[in-house]
């Protein structure tokens, strides 16, 4: 299907007659430096094939290459005292690091299965209701979240194109992005695409909640400038989006710009049409991102969607962008706060060389100079949390600037706790930063040194922690054996931390490693973790102890009525092993020291959710066996503890097949 296209142009006398009658102008979204509302309409767009039933395009062996140019974004930034900086030896904190193990843990695409042969692999990723996709320059790759199997691919982001025709077909040149929408059970996917620059965002939404099913393509012409570093963020009316945008030869900095796609004709794969304020602050304004959805309480009705400004000026400025596609000239977007940040000192402001490696004087760009991806929102019914996070100079090492904005939607915006996470003299950088459904908070990121090669990293804190504070120490995810050379020293432009839509507690965490020292041989790695106390059932409050009633008799006073007990903490790491075509053997970490029993839970069938009890054991137990199984078949467990008070949260929920004899 082919959309009616509003063809951007400047025209002053058009512009004064719309203004007289209020109507909205069809201009170029990119001139101008001011707010000035413009729209436009999907050049094209039409509901794909089953992705699963596409001839997957191959691995492409061009010569290696550098992925597209990532331009300079100039600052203005005056560096200043960091004062937030963690203290290692807070006594408030624990004395050792309790942050969780993995329970999933397992490599993604791999250099050189994609379709650009380029490095660097930007890589990002998301987890829905039973999948994990990974994009990376320029492939994609489908996951059972579950078991680590891949569903589909590698394979080129082409593919998800095929059949399209014009830009996204033939010209996509990367910068992808996932999404899980939520709200609806739909993935997002994008990235950027023109003849010789960036002009155009090609945006494909499922049509289901698999991935490997059909997509409604989209093709947003955006203009005619370089258009940089796309990044978008589900919120309840709109897919919102961020752009660095520069001069069509990207040689010069002009500002950033927003912008917001009709989410709601783009989930019925109706034409769409887009809204954009401009470019708002031109080359002075540092770059901001929108806020992401996570959870499934909803923002408050009628609430804009919310960015946020790389606080290089000070501040982090707040916008609010409020899309009215039915009468885009009623759009707005307005700065609705300003909050101070904690001074720090820019990361290898004037070079990106820049991160130290062990085994080579190669060094990695830090990506010091905005908000990396994502910018999460959650809205815990009496307050509202937007969490984010960018790199500083700590101390002369990289370190993970991390905050809380409190109130973004409707205000006051406060500035919850922001901290500056540097223990010791490793480099952490290129973070990704989310909040489980309690309140807990992670971040992943790369962590070197001149005496360690690349590694996987995350920390996190519990919403009961000190403020200002990564309490539960660090866990290394994956320690990469091999360090980068050449790609001109960019390592990434981002990395991503999502939570599983499903229990609303596991993050899942992706980035890239080397195995050995050279250049062009990056490889991905796909990991999750869960604090073991979220989703857990409230700790109960304790019974007062009665006051005995004076008598003058000898009565003995009254026995309190004794405190419960909590319940016990959910097991984490479980595990099984088909052990007969009758029998799985399970295993799993107890985190408890006052549970009576494990329950154990079973379904049948590999993305089945009907779980019934099938068995239980006893205190300290951590193995079971689950029998009179049916042979080739899939099942799936989960375990929790219980007590007198209630039961935990649950374990990760694995999948296992029995074998065929």
């Amino acid at each position: 299907m082919i959309a009616l296209v509003i063809v951007p142009r400047i025209i002053e006398a058009r512009r004064a007659n719309a203004a007289a009658a209020n109507q909205p102008v069809a201009v170029d979204p990119v001139q101008g430096q001011r707010p000035e509302i413009s729209f436009g309409a999907s050049v094209r767009n039409d509901t794909s094939k089953p992705l699963r039933e596409m001839k997957q395009n191959p691995i492409d062996f061009r010569p290696e290459r550098e992925a597209n140019v990532n331009p300079h974004v100039p600052h203005f930034h005056k560096d200043a005292p960091d004062r937030v900086i963690q203290n290692s030896g807070d006594t408030s904190a624990p004395a050792a690091a309790n942050m969780p193990s993995t329970l999933s843990n397992f490599d993604g695409v791999q250099y050189p299965g994609v379709a650009c042969n380029c490095a660097p692999p930007d890589t990002n990723g998301e987890v829905g209701a039973t999948q994990y996709v990974q994009m990376v320059n320029e492939g994609f790759q489908v996951f059972d979240k579950n078991t680590g199997a891949s569903l589909l691919g590698p394979s080129g982001i082409t593919t998800i194109w095929q059949g399209f025709g014009g830009v996204c077909e033939t010209n996509g040149n990367g910068d992808p992005v996932v999404l899980y929408d939520q709200l609806a059970n739909r993935w997002v996917i994008s990235q950027f695409a023109g003849s010789s620059i960036p002009t155009d965002e090609c945006v494909a939404v499922s049509a289901s909640s698999d991935a490997t099913g059909s997509y409604h393509r989209y093709d947003f012409h955006l203009g005619s400038n370089f258009f940089d570093y796309p990044h978008l963020g589900v919120w309840t009316d709109g897919y919102y989006m961020s752009m660095n945008v520069f001069n069509s030869t990207g040689t010069s900095f002009l500002g950033p710009q927003a912008f917001a796609f009709d989410r709601t004709k783009m989930l019925d794969g109706l034409p769409a049409t887009f809204v954009t304020p401009g470019i708002t602050g031109g080359s002075l304004e540092e770059v901001f991102l929108p806020a992401d959805l996570d959870g499934s309480t909803l923002p408050p009705a009628g609430a804009p969607a919310t960015y946020i400004e790389w606080p290089g000026g000070g501040t982090y400025r707040v916008f609010h962008f409020h899309a009215d596609f039915a009468t885009p000239a009623n759009s707005t977007f307005n700065l609705f706060a300003s909050p101070g940040a904690a001074g720090f000192t820019q990361l290898c402001a004037t070079t990106r060389s820049c991160v130290p490696q062990s085994g080579t004087t190669s060094r990695l760009d830090g990506i010091g100079d905005r908000l990396m991806f994502r910018l999460t929102y959650r809205n815990f019914g009496d307050h509202e949390a937007v969490v984010g996070n960018y790199t500083v100079s700590a101390n002369s090492v990289a370190g993970i600037r991390w905050f809380e904005l409190r109130n973004v939607t409707n205000g006051p915006v406060t500035v919850a706790q922001e901290s500056t996470y540097q223990p010791d003299t490793t480099w952490r950088w290129m973070g990704s930063a989310a909040m489980d459904g309690d309140g807990n908070l992670a971040i992943g990121y790369s962590a070197s040194s001149g005496t360690i090669s690349p590694q996987l990293r995350y920390a996190g804190r519990l919403a009961t922690d000190p403020l200002n504070t990564l309490a539960q120490g660090e866990s290394v995810m994956f320690a990469g054996t091999g360090s980068q050379t050449g790609t001109s020293s960019r390592w990434g432009d981002y990395s991503a931390l999502t939570i599983d839509p499903v229990d609303d507690c596991t993050f899942w965490y992706t980035n890239e490693y080397y195995v050995t020292t050279t250049g062009f041989n990056w490889r991905t790695r796909i990991g999750s973790f869960r604090f073991p106390t979220c989703g857990g059932s409230p700790t109960p409050t304790p019974t007062p102890t009665p006051t005995p009633t004076p008598t003058p008799t000898p009565t003995p006073t009254p026995t309190p009525t004794p405190t419960p007990s909590p319940v016990p903490n959910a097991p984490s790491n479980l595990s099984g092993t088909a052990v007969s075509t009758s029998q799985i053997n399970l295993s799993w970490t107890d985190n408890s020291d006052n549970e009576s029993n494990f329950r154990i839970e079973r379904c049948t069938g590999n993305s089945c959710t009907n779980f019934a009890e099938v068995s239980t054991t006893g205190a300290n137990v951590t193995s079971a066996s689950s029998t009179g199984l049916a042979k080739n078949t899939w099942y799936r467990f989960r375990v929790r503890a219980s007590n007198a008070s209630g039961n935990s949260g649950y374990s990760n929920i694995i999948a296992v097949k029995t074998p065929n004899r």
